[in-house]
């Protein structure tokens, strides 16, 4: 039978394996360095191998060459150790049943790619003990040391070099190989020590007790590793060199029990890192909410009062809301504008770790958008303008308001002054008792006096106009001004009837009465106009004037001084009139005439005209003074416009700069990005030093609304156009500091180079020719070419480009912005963690099976992170569950797609 052919082979090893035990044995016996301990040592710690599997199986072994003659436990080990079934063994008890059963296990070994050379079945049925122990140590070689890899090393050298590096911190360790680097067990107590501090105090070893040291490390290994005793204190120290394959067969057992406490502890570190984040994006998403939420009520409370236009039409009331406006404008408002730039630069931010992080975009609860805030924001500003140009308007309305009211009274005052009477004399029946010439005069004066009453009938009709135009301008007392004003008109009124009355009767006793007194008419003739005139000039004099400019006050103080070179031929004209009262009275005195003196045509005299012309040249000083006055208050408002034209000249060129030079931060033109955000940080410190410039200009212009002053001809800035271009100068920076750090956040989570990032920055400035921020479609597709990617000039290529503009640009705008470009490029050159790299960590957590329970996650996980995770798992609901079982698929995937978070 074939079975009962004796089959000779010989060992020979992998490339990952040791040289042949059969040769290095020879070897050493040639040499003379073969010690007869190590094959006792051997035996002892292949049996402890082979015992720390087969356990497994509920066997073992006691004596390692005759436990595995007949076969049957030496295929039940390789079964356990590789996991997977042998051929079914012969039962039989015979010599060649075992032969059968020991073939069965050869041909197992040679399948894993292992020669054997030199080894027959009948040696291991036959109990050679060097035979046995070198089939033995070719098991350990493949199942337990072939699959240590480390950095592309053999087995041996990647075992030895996984030590050295594990133990090269510690004091008093160097391991160069697998015998006398381990006599004084400093070295097993540093492989524990690194990995399981907690078991021991490696400060309280000595190398001058190897004894201690060996025992402490093997009954540790024993009791908390699930390492069993392979070797033996007293013969590691007593041997003057160590068997080499007994030391590596247990130092292995080290690295695959510290292997699987790696993984864990690589799969914990990576799922804290995950839970870190989103724990950061939710403390961000939070902060949002809240800021948006006071943000939109400050701005809901605030618009109504801005849009609340009405007044009581004086003037008073709306110096008042200036003032509170003006309080608004310094006090109120920028602290908003501060928190309406954090809450933009904390979207953003969040935006971007989102996206860095593979989480969903995060949308904001229904009206708290940035679009939402930015829409709010746009109608306050629009409120705002909207009454601050009413309340100047209204200002200015109820200044001419008051400035009307008070020339209505002046000149109702006059005419009221010189009616006072007028119906009384028109009513008397004096001329019926009268002579002739009385009768006369009488006709005379009441010609004269109708003279007059034409030359009032402008002064009425002013006052009906002035009267009408307070009644259109809403002015707050209309019904008094409407009440005098009827009373004057109905008076007018009045007097004409009258006035006609009366001449026609004196016209009837004029037939009767035909003397008449020259001088006394001549008087009434050149008095009544004199007279007038004194009163218009007068009138004049007194007149309220408002004026805003310096040429319209020199206009006035122009008018005036005309008027006083019309005063020498007044005063001849007061002289002559003076002159005929004088002869009038003259001639009475001389001729005795009865009532002589008394001029029957007109009620003036020429003490009255006297005392008006004496008025009017004392009024003519104190207009003088009143022009010089104003004319001076002028001239200080002029050095105001100056004043604020040159400071605003000089602000808003710097704010127009500083606005430059910022954008071109902002486009990345040189240095790195580090370099980008100080060069951001020095212009945020010097805007905030030039601060004081601002709120000096606000002071001036505080002034400026004090003195009224509407308009300056010296520059084209307002104080409207500044603060705008302050605030968004503040916008401009905080937005550009954000974008950089984002930019930065996206270099360092991303593991890219400066070099890379400066040539995405390059490139994409190079194709930005308008210096826009964003490239279109064709500019883009040139960008891509420039740093290597192969787009075709076809159909293919078109298809291919197509689908990279729907990443990069999926609301087809058209365009593709920097940050999104970046996002790209980053997305191209790194790699990301993902919801299947966070399931396959909580599985190495969970041992494998499909679902995890809270004592797996405190025990692997820091207390926040792993309270955070029980808290947000949902229950398992699969078979064979544990109680308290939770879902951790469901959970990794959510971190990654839709969710509540």
């Amino acid at each position: 039978m074939a079975v009962m052919e004796s089959r000779v082979t010989t060992i020979s090893y992998s490339q990952n394996s040791t040289d042949g035990y059969m040769e290095q044995e020879e070897e050493w016996e040639r040499e003379g360095l073969l010690d007869p301990a190590w094959e006792k040592q051997q035996r002892k710690t292949f049996t402890a191998w082979c015992n720390s599997h087969l356990r497994k199986a509920n066997t073992s072994i006691d004596n390692i060459e005759e436990d595995f003659r007949n076969g049957l436990k030496l295929m039940l080990l390789l079964e356990v150790i590789s996991g997977e079934t042998l051929a079914k063994p012969d039962r039989g008890k015979m010599r060649f049943h075992k032969i059968a059963n020991v073939n069965k296990a050869l041909d197992f070994i040679a399948s894993k790619g292992v020669k054997l050379v030199s080894i027959g079945a009948e040696e291991i049925v036959d109990g050679n003990t060097k035979m046995t122990l070198g089939l033995i140590w070719t098991i350990i070689l493949r199942f337990a040391i072939q699959d240590i890899s480390v950095e592309e090393m053999t087995a041996k050298e990647g075992l030895l070099l996984w030590c050295q590096r594990k133990t090269a911190p510690y004091k008093n360790v160097n391991v160069q190989n697998f015998h006398l680097s381990w006599k004084d067990g400093l070295a097993f107590c540093a492989l524990i020590h690194r990995h399981r501090p907690d078991l021991l105090d490696y400060s309280k070893l000595s190398k001058d007790n190897p004894l201690e040291n060996l025992n402490l490390a093997f009954d540790i290994a024993e009791k908390h590793l699930n390492i069993p005793r392979m070797l033996d204190a007293e013969e590691m120290v007593n041997m003057v060199k160590p068997d080499e394959r007994a030391v590596m067969t247990y130092v292995s057992c080290y690295y695959h029990a510290f292997q699987g406490a790696q993984q864990a502890e690589t799969a914990a570190n990576r799922i804290c890192k995950v839970l870190k984040v989103n724990q950061e994006n939710e403390r961000l998403m939070e902060e949002y909410e809240r800021l948006a939420s006071d943000l939109l009520e400050w701005i809901r409370r605030t618009t109504p009062w801005l849009e609340n236009k009405t007044t009581d039409n004086k003037l008073s009331t709306v110096q008042k809301k200036l003032e509170e406006f003006r309080a608004y404008r310094r006090v109120h408002k920028p602290p908003r504008v501060e928190q309406k730039a954090k809450l933009e630069t904390n979207f953003n931010t969040l935006q971007t770790k989102l996206r860095l992080s593979n989480r969903p975009a995060y949308i904001p609860t229904e009206g708290k958008m940035v679009s939402d805030i930015a829409n709010a924001w746009k109608g306050l500003e629009f409120a705002e303008k909207g009454f601050e140009e009413w309340l100047l308007s209204e200002m200015m309305r109820l200044e001419r308001l008051d400035h009307l009211a008070q020339k209505f009274k002046n000149k109702a005052d006059t005419h009221e002054d010189w009616t006072k009477g007028k119906e009384n004399m028109l009513q008397s029946q004096d001329f019926r008792n009268c002579r002739l010439n009385e009768v006369k005069a009488l006709k005379k004066k009441h010609e004269a006096f109708e003279s007059d009453l034409a030359a009032h009938q402008d002064r009425v009709e002013q006052i009906a106009a002035i009267a009408q135009e307070l009644n259109s301008l809403n002015y707050h007392d209309s019904t008094t001004v409407n009440a005098r004003c009827k009373r004057i008109c109905d008076q007018w009124d009045r007097l004409g009837t009258l006035s006609q009355k009366r001449s026609a009767a004196l016209e009837e006793a004029e037939r009767v009465l035909e003397k008449i007194d020259t001088l006394h008419l001549e008087f009434a003739k050149r008095a009544a106009p004199f007279n007038n005139w004194l009163d218009g000039a007068r009138e004049d004099l007194v007149d309220v004037f408002i004026v805003h400019t310096v040429e319209e006050i020199q206009g006035l103080v122009e008018a005036h001084d005309q008027f006083k070179q019309t005063l020498g031929e007044a005063d001849k004209e007061h002289s002559a009139i003076v002159s005929l009262s004088q002869e009038v009275q003259s001639i009475a005195t001389q001729y005795q005439i009865p009532g002589g003196i008394e001029n029957p045509y007109t009620t003036l005299t020429g003490h009255d005209i006297t005392t008006k012309w004496s008025e009017v040249k004392q009024l003519v000083p104190k207009r003088d003074q009143t022009l010089q006055t104003e004319h001076m208050r002028q001239q200080r408002n002029e050095g105001l416009r100056r004043k604020f034209a040159e400071k605003a000249n000089g602000v808003g060129p710097w704010i127009e700069q500083q606005m430059d030079a910022v954008a071109a931060i902002g486009m990345g033109m040189s240095g790195t990005l580090e370099d980008s955000l100080s060069k951001l940080r020095q212009y945020e410190q010097a805007v905030n030093q030039y601060r004081p410039h601002m709120d000096e200009l606000e002071k001036i212009h505080q002034e400026v609304q004090e003195g009224m002053i509407f308009e300056n001809r010296y520059t084209h800035y307002t104080m409207e156009t500044l603060r705008v271009g302050w605030e968004q100068l503040m916008t401009s920076i905080h937005r550009n500091i954000n974008e950089v750090e984002n930019q930065i956040l996206t270099r360092d989570s991303k593991g890219i180079t400066n070099e890379q990032l400066n040539e995405f920055r390059v490139s994409f400035n190079h194709f930005d020719k308008n210096r826009t921020a964003r490239l279109n479609d064709h500019e883009f597709r040139s960008c891509l070419v420039s740093l290597g990617y192969s787009i075709r000039n076809d159909k293919q290529g078109d298809s291919d480009f197509r689908r990279i503009m729907n990443i990069v640009d999926p609301n087809n705008t058209g365009f593709v912005a920097f940050d999104t470009f970046l996002d790209f490029m980053t997305r191209e050159s790194t790699d990301t963690d993902t919801a299947e790299q966070i399931i396959d960590s909580f599985r190495i957590l969970a041992s494998d099976k499909p679902y995890i329970t809270a004592d797996d996650l405190r025990r692997e996980l820091p207390p926040d992170q792993a309270e955070y995770c029980i808290q947000r798992m949902a229950p398992y609901k699969g078979p064979n569950a544990a109680p308290g079982a939770l879902d951790y698929m469901s959970f990794s995937t959510a971190l990654y797609g839709e969710s509540d978070l």
